[in-house]
């Protein structure tokens, strides 16, 4: 009787599961500086960060690869990137692709044109399609070569939407590699703040009212960059964000809240990586 008690449970509380809103929270660019490492980490064992997006060419990208090794269960994404934003740190490509980089062999800082930095952008020069697929190839290479737990790649400041053709070219190597890209095909929304995100307790306050808009049955995609407020992030801007130590502090705190850890328990949203959604398309 006990027995028939417990399955019957079981199958009413499936559907409610099933029912729950999926939230897939990703932190991005793992390798940009040593804060931005330790940051990530933080927030997938403290907080209830699951996905965490690694940039290859960036110059910390030793060290990231052996945190996300030292914590095998994390969901790790090969974040593309053909730019070199920030003023201070400088990062170079991993292959010979002179149509995307400087006269100083960087990365252009930016994929679109910026008015703060005129003519230094991807979209601005002489890009070819035969460079960015290489680099491509090269960054997913070295990843899947160094980070077992890869399950999908996106583009760093947009850089695989530059045209119709890095859009082919993302999705080919992709498959080629086995690795997921485009969370559209398992019908995912991304989402943002709901109000004010200047401080971390805005952020907090804006990420919970975001989350009163997430409806039963469908998943969604929240994306930001946490990182620490200390001398070394302090050092790192570009034109139009210098306050990144603090901005990124603030994200830190919003993925480690117990106040946001609370009120996702309380509205029955299921946190899931995008490896967790690969899995239960595929059952």
């Amino acid at each position: 009787m006990k027995k028939l008690l417990l399955l019957i449970n079981v199958i009413c509380f499936l559907p409610c599961v099933a029912q729950q809103p999926r939230l897939i929270v990703r932190g991005d660019d793992m390798g940009y500086t040593h804060s931005g490492n330790l940051a990530l980490i933080k927030c997938y064992r403290d907080g209830f960060q699951k996905s965490i997006e690694v940039i290859v060419p960036s110059p910390w990208f030793p060290e990231a690869v052996k945190m996300l090794k030292e914590n095998p269960a994390v969901d790790v994404g090969v974040h593309l990137a053909l730019t070199s934003e920030w003023e201070n740190i400088k990062w170079r490509p991993v292959t010979n692709c002179k149509s995307l980089t400087d006269t100083n062999g960087y990365f252009f800082p930016m994929v679109y044109p910026n008015k703060n930095y005129p003519g230094q952008s991807i979209k601005e020069n002489a890009w070819n399609i035969e460079d960015i697929e290489k680099e491509f190839r090269a960054q997913i290479e070295i990843a899947v070569r160094e980070i077992p737990q890869v399950s999908h790649i996106s583009g760093h400041m947009g850089c695989v939407n530059i045209s119709e053709e890095t859009k082919a070219v993302a999705k080919k190597l992709a498959a080629e590699y086995n690795i997921d890209i485009d969370l559209s095909d398992y019908g995912a929304e991304g989402v943002g703040y709901k109000g004010a995100r200047q401080t971390g307790e805005e952020k907090i306050n804006s990420f919970i009212s975001m989350l009163e808009t997430l409806q039963p049955g469908k998943t969604y995609l929240f994306v930001d960059h946490p990182g620490f407020d200390n001398a070394e992030l302090q050092a790192v801007f570009h034109t139009g964000y210098e306050d990144v130590a603090k901005d990124r502090q603030g994200v830190t705190d919003l993925f480690t809240s117990k106040k946001v850890m609370s009120a996702i328990k309380t509205k029955g949203i299921s946190i899931i990586s995008y490896k967790d959604l690969e899995s239960q398309a595929n059952k």
